[in-house]
């Protein structure tokens, strides 16, 4: 199936679009993948293109061996995080709802902590933390993400 030349057009202009904005979230991304012309890219994929041939990998600079650190304790298992539970959305409604609270009046969980990072969680998700306590047995607090 031979796409259109609307559709030929636009597929290049969003793939410009994201080597920008991967370049300028400091990924690896050549000038030549940048400055790429029409015609090179109907020649790199063709115009029987899917949208998967576009599929993209790419590396952060600078920091791999940073991402590698992250990955060799899996922090979850570790014996000073506590448990975390990502809320639903109605979970989330029950209990801004019961403690009749806005949501950005809970305690604060960055979207960069490693915890958050680990479980991809999004601004505007709250994260219930359940921690061992001597005296009540367990603790549970809350957390929004910001």
């Amino acid at each position: 199936m031979t796409l259109s030349e609307e559709e030929l057009s636009r597929l290049f202009r969003v793939r410009k679009t994201l080597m920008e904005m991967l370049s300028d979230r400091g990924y690896l991304v050549g000038d030549f993948e940048i400055n790429m012309s029409k015609y090179e890219f109907l020649q790199k994929y063709g115009e029987n293109m899917k949208r998967e041939d576009l599929v993209l990998q790419k590396a952060k600079r600078n920091n791999s061996s940073d991402q590698e650190a992250e990955m060799l304790v899996n922090i979850k298992n570790h014996v000073l995080i506590p448990e975390h539970q990502t809320l639903t959305p109605e979970e989330k409604k029950t209990l801004l709802e019961r403690y009749t609270v806005k949501e950005t009046q809970l305690p604060r969980i960055q979207i960069t902590d490693p915890i958050a990072r680990y479980y991809g969680l999004k601004r505007g998700q709250v994260v219930k933390i359940i921690r061992p306590s001597e005296t009540a047995g367990r603790y549970v607090t809350y957390r929004y993400v910001v």
